[in-house]
């Protein structure tokens, strides 16, 4: 006790239970508030603005968008173009997490680069780009149409293709640091009892990267349906045809019918919130898989 009394408690003990935050309490109440503020600013109050709209005039109003013949298509159209973008870029994902991820091969960075071009690149532009490549005046096109009948812009390839374009780094980008972090000791170990390439990859591989995976998918998924710039470009906005959801929010407004513009616009903004919450639950759940296997190792 008397030992106690002559030696105060040391500074580093004492550290050890300061907070890691130092800055003043009244900076911190004022950054926090700025930033729910802005959040509700740019994000909360134009998202309830689409819901306040849309149903302004009524449940009847707010359902007649559903018996259209442009919205129907449009929403058909959508579903249709991420069901293919979707499992395209999957595939390309999966495949091109792991050669970079197990493998070093000359190209390696390159590779990456190109996985992220999307990012980088204006979505009109890349529509563009296709334009000239793919146009009924250029040699590709030309060919594919004159020879095969097939037309690529201002069709539904046209618009798959942008979705799988912008679409493109998601899966791939959420594997890729994931697999890289864990290494080959799984699949060799798997291999080493006995198990061939394939039965490594399907049984050990995807489970490890599940959550992952389906939180890539995800994101994928939201933006396949979401797109509009590159969309806008190829599609030639052909009524029935061309248009997906977020084109026909446009013809709608741009129309002045905006009961039917702010209703679809909904089910975009519902898609949204769904996307968010399923993130959320993704997050937690992957965290606490990732929780479980360190406390494992």
């Amino acid at each position: 006790m008397a030992d106690a009394a002559l030696h105060p408690a040391r500074p580093e003990a004492a550290s050890a239970f300061r907070s890691p935050v130092t800055e003043p309490l009244g900076f911190r109440v004022f950054a926090i508030g700025v930033t729910v503020l802005l959040m509700a600013l740019f994000l909360l109050l134009p998202l309830a603005a689409v819901f306040v709209e849309a149903f302004r005039f009524g449940l009847d109003k707010y359902l007649e968008v559903f018996k259209n013949p442009d919205a129907i298509g449009a929403i058909k159209l959508t579903l249709l173009v991420a069901a293919i973008a979707v499992p395209c870029n999957l595939i390309f994902g999966i495949a091109a997490a792991w050669s970079i991820a197990k493998y070093r091969f000359p190209g390696r960075a390159f590779l990456i680069s190109l996985i992220d071009l999307p990012f980088s690149v204006s979505p009109v532009v890349a529509g563009l780009v296709y334009i000239l490549l793919l146009g009924s005046n250029s040699a590709i096109g030309s060919w594919l149409l004159q020879d095969f009948g097939i037309r690529v812009i201002f069709a539904v390839p046209g618009v798959v293709l942008a979705t799988i374009f912008v679409t493109f780094p998601f899966i791939a980008r959420e594997l890729i640091p994931l697999m890289e972090d864990q290494g080959n000791g799984d699949e060799e170990a798997a291999i080493s009892l006995g198990a061939s390439g394939w039965q490594a990859f399907w049984y050990v591989t995807l489970p490890n990267v599940k959550w992952a995976l389906l939180y890539g998918v995800l994101l994928c998924n939201a933006r396949a349906m979401g797109e509009f710039g590159a969309v806008a470009v190829l599609s030639g906005k052909l009524r029935g045809e061309t248009v997906t959801m977020p084109l026909q929010v446009e013809l709608f407004y741009n129309e002045y019918m905006t009961v039917a513009a702010f209703s679809l616009a909904s089910v975009l903004a519902g898609l949204a919130l769904v996307t968010l919450v399923v993130k959320s639950w993704l997050e937690w759940r992957y965290a606490d898989q990732l929780a479980t296997g360190a406390r494992t190792h």
